[in-house]
């Protein structure tokens, strides 16, 4: 078997990092074997070498590679292209088409990009797996193949499981051994070799001579996060190497060239994201119960205000049907008690007997602790805040109805009604 300076050589690998040597290792090692390979990694750090590496050393190398992108296929002509067509099959398919598994057997497939495949065709990837079978879209003949199948994605394959676009039982067949590609900046002492190496292939290419960082300038390619990764370095030889005319580049040259130059500075990453402002349908209806029942107050409000200028007992007498209708007949001795004057300061509004009161300044603020196990009832809803604003308050009645913007004789009721 050829060694691992020799195997970075062919496939034009460079650098000594150990999870890249680890990565190579793994590739050289279950090359004579026929396991399934994903190959996972950030976009950019050269996961297409792996397949490559694995082929050239295994039994098939005699047989065809085929490398596919199956996130530049459209959903509704993958199928056609992985597994072929029969002539009729659909608008356009005026001959037969042998699909890559068929083209490819006894050699091997890198699926490129494996996890943006539809859920249909990861369905009959997974019989291709399993036994080596699949069927020509438009045809009822089962067809088998024997090929090496090695998968590589950027993506967080577990998230795309519990998303449901990835199948479970596919990842687990896809990875029966999976090898991890660290991403540029995990391997900061090959970065300036790299860029070396890029900038000597365009000096060739170009029939110019080649770049070179001074020390200040190398540090800060050094420090770079580089999110594009291998590709991302390579573009930024290339366009130095074609648009400047010094071929000694300074810091200030090449901060022109690196977007975002923030280095390595921390960043705050928001990983759980809701799919609305709400947590649930049943927060809303509280929400919403809440602000209505703020409008009832602003308006029970306004009618005692008016009711507080000398014209109380008129307005009492000509609208008693509708006072009996908002307040409640238990309820008036509270609001027109007759041994108050006018001028007295009006009271604290009451609890209704089905919606409970949120203070103004934070009529959210029980709406946001609804878990959700409980049930939709507003008499459950005015028992726990009730309970809540005498705990906060450790049982101190006066201020616990403060609180909860009721009299202390309304709230004594409720605890009677309450059994609390």
């Amino acid at each position: 078997m050829e060694s691992m300076q020799a195997i970075k050589q062919r496939f034009g690998i460079i650098g000594n990092n150990p999870g890249l040597n680890r990565a190579i290792e793994k590739a050289m090692q279950v090359a004579p074997t026929d396991i399934s390979v994903l190959v996972t990694g950030e976009s950019g750090v050269g996961k297409e070498s792996i397949p490559k590496i694995i082929h050239a050393l295994s039994h098939r190398k005699h047989g065809k590679y085929i490398a596919v992108n199956c996130g530049a296929i459209p959903e509704g002509t993958i199928d056609s292209e992985l597994f072929g067509h029969e002539k009729g099959a659909f608008t356009g398919a005026t001959q037969t088409r042998n699909g890559y598994f068929e083209v490819a057997d006894n050699g091997t497939i890198f699926l490129d990009e494996v996890g943006e495949l539809p859920l249909t065709t990861q369905v009959r990837l997974l019989r291709v797996l399993e036994n080596g079978e699949f069927i020509k879209v438009g045809s009822s003949k089962v067809q088998k193949t024997n090929v090496r199948i090695v998968a590589a994605t950027n993506v967080n394959m577990f998230e795309a499981i519990k998303k449901g676009k990835f199948r479970e039982d596919l990842y687990y067949r896809l990875s029966t051994v999976e090898i991890h590609l660290p991403p540029l900046r995990a391997r900061k002492d090959d970065i300036h070799l790299l860029f070396r190496k890029f900038a000597s292939d365009f000096a060739m290419k170009y029939k110019m001579p080649s770049i070179r960082l001074n020390e200040e300038a190398t540090e800060m390619l050094t420090k770079y996060r580089w999110n594009g990764n291998i590709r991302q370095l390579r573009n930024v030889a290339e366009q130095i190497s074609v648009l400047e005319e010094k071929r000694s580049i300074t810091p200030e040259t090449l901060r022109q060239y690196l977007p975002n130059n923030t280095g390595n500075l921390p960043a705050v990453i928001e990983n759980d994201k809701k799919d609305s402002d709400f947590s649930s349908e049943r927060e809303i209806l509280y929400k919403v119960l809440f602000d209505m029942k703020s409008d009832l107050n602003d308006l029970k409000k306004l009618t005692m205000e008016l009711m507080q200028k000398g014209v109380s007992q008129k307005v009492k007498d000509e609208n008693e049907s509708l006072i009996q209708k908002i307040y409640g007949e238990d309820e008036n001795e509270e609001f027109f008690p007759e041994e108050e004057t006018a001028a007295a300061p009006v009271k604290l509004l009451s609890i209704a007997p089905e919606v409970s009161v949120v203070s103004e300044t934070d009529k959210y603020h029980f709406a946001e602790d609804v878990e959700e196990e409980e049930t939709l009832s507003l008499h459950d809803k005015e028992l726990e805040l009730i309970k809540k604003a005498l705990e906060r308050n450790k049982g101190k009645r006066k201020a616990a109805a403060k609180e909860l913007g009721i009299s202390e004789r309304t709230l004594y009721r409720k605890i009677k009604q309450f059994d609390l």
